[in-house]
């Protein structure tokens, strides 16, 4: 396919934009709610105990419910994805998730309708993860399946880069509002505006996302799967063909998705239980949000220059080692130690982050990959960060110290380092190729040639 080693590249970079405008939307409202689960959510949909770490506990038990509901999420859009494309699944994801924000802003509190509002709010919260599943998978797909070859690091690296901007756009809503407002009008209302305002930023997602149409090599997959019945999609087909791919993603994905919500979420509640007040903390979080986001290309070109595996090996092996260091940062009040600590962790998390799109299109031949990255993905999510930001409070409540909670991290950071260790390096390698190895595996290549 001529498209592997050429590309369009303002074609490309419209590709690349409408895969960066609904996953900035999608984001932004999905770190919203973690965001909201500290400041907010503990306070007001959950009964009061006498402790303030309680009611955070249970605000962020339902913030896992949304890492829960994710690999359901990717399990089903994956599949279909696999079948029908990625694009038309993404815009049926971004209203979803659009929908379920903009109803979090419009809920009674606890002392207004008793349980009903925790019950709700996971409901919501559920939904909104559902629809996150399928997100990532299919949004980076878009990029990576257009991208040349000698480039898809740099290229691929973009979406992920589109993290940081929606949970930078999060924290400049929360700042502004927790700034200009008293903490009593904040508590109230002024957080539900932030949730409102998904309204607007979907349509815009929305519309970007109408511009542009699937990948050539999807097509040709697509089109091999309407006339081979051997040549199947799905969770079936990329667990029973490509075990060790699913595998290897989810403990590449471990280490780096724990430490992302320790920096990002739990550093918050850490912050804030020290006596650092909000506004300097959201601040903070934003200068941290910005030096991610122009890191993450960055670390995609040099992957494409240097290797997947090296880099990811290093991100590994300096996450087992942050916490040691900036735990002691976070703890000084000091503003500049604190600043380094969070810039320090997201840099490293980049070293994992920023190759992931290309790393895992590599892994898998088109007819399963939507399914086989949402999996890696997702699935992780589960046992990593949806549990971190609850398993880092509960470990400060029990111990009032931060050792416990870097040895959790370091035990992480070790996971994924073992994964990269075994990775195989995918650097430059043809999609094509890759999927006429699969159909040499299938043994249908004389049938039907790519």
């Amino acid at each position: 396919m001529k498209h592997e080693e050429t590309a369009d590249l303002p074609y490309l970079r419209k590709v690349v934009g409408a895969s960066m405008a609904g996953t900035v939307v999608e984001w932004y409202e999905f770190f919203l709610y973690g965001t909201a689960a500290t400041l907010v959510f503990g306070q007001l949909f959950f009964p009061k105990t006498g402790n303030e770490l309680d009611g955070i506990i249970a605000a962020f038990a339902t913030y896992a419910v949304g890492f829960i509901a994710r690999p359901l999420g990717g399990i089903v859009f994956g599949h279909i994805g696999d079948k029908i494309g990625r694009k038309s699944l993404l815009q049926f994801s971004l209203v979803l998730i659009g929908a379920s924000t903009f109803l979090m802003g419009c809920l009674p509190s606890f002392a207004t309708i008793g349980y009903w509002a925790p019950a709700l709010l996971v409901l919501l919260r559920f939904i909104q993860g559902f629809a996150l599943g399928g997100e990532w998978g299919g949004a980076i797909l878009l990029v990576t399946e257009h991208s040349p070859n000698r480039s898809r690091g740099f290229w691929g690296s973009f979406p992920q880069a589109a993290v940081p901007l929606g949970n930078l756009l999060a924290t400049i809503v929360l700042l502004t509002l927790s700034a200009t407002l008293t903490e009593e009008a904040f508590l109230s209302w002024g957080w539900r505006v932030g949730f409102w305002l998904s309204v607007v930023i979907v349509v815009i997602g929305y519309y970007i996302r109408t511009q542009i149409s699937d990948s050539p090599i999807f097509k040709a997959a697509k089109e091999r799967l309407e006339t081979q019945a051997e040549a199947g999609y799905g969770l079936v087909e990329v667990f029973r063909r490509y075990p060790r791919s699913v595998f290897t993603a989810m403990g590449l994905r471990f280490g780096e998705n724990i430490l992302y919500y320790m920096v990002v979420t739990f550093s918050i509640t850490y912050l804030a239980h020290a006596g650092i007040d909000t506004t300097r903390i959201l601040t903070l979080l934003f200068l941290g949000h910005i030096l991610h986001a122009l890191a993450i290309p960055i670390v995609g070109r040099a992957s494409d220059r240097f290797g997947r595996r090296p880099i990811y090996v290093a991100g590994a092996a300096l996450t087992m080692g942050w916490p040691f260091l900036a735990f002691p940062m976070l703890g000084s009040g000091d503003t500049i130690l604190i600043l380094g600590a969070i810039m320090l962790g997201l840099v490293v998390h980049a070293m994992m982050y920023a190759a992931q799109p290309a790393l895992m299109t590599e892994m898998f031949p088109t007819r399963v990959r939507y399914s086989g990255v949402s999996l890696g993905y997702q699935v992780t999510a589960i046992v990593a960060g949806s549990w971190a930001p609850l398993i880092g409070t509960a470990l400060l409540r029990e111990y009032e110290n931060w050792v416990p909670i870097a040895i959790y991290i370091l035990i992480a950071g070790a996971v994924s380092l073992v994964a990269a260790m075994l990775l195989r390096e995918t650097k430059g390698v043809s999609l094509v190729e890759i999927d006429r190895e699969d159909l040499r595996r299938l043994g249908t290549e004389q049938a039907q040639p790519v």
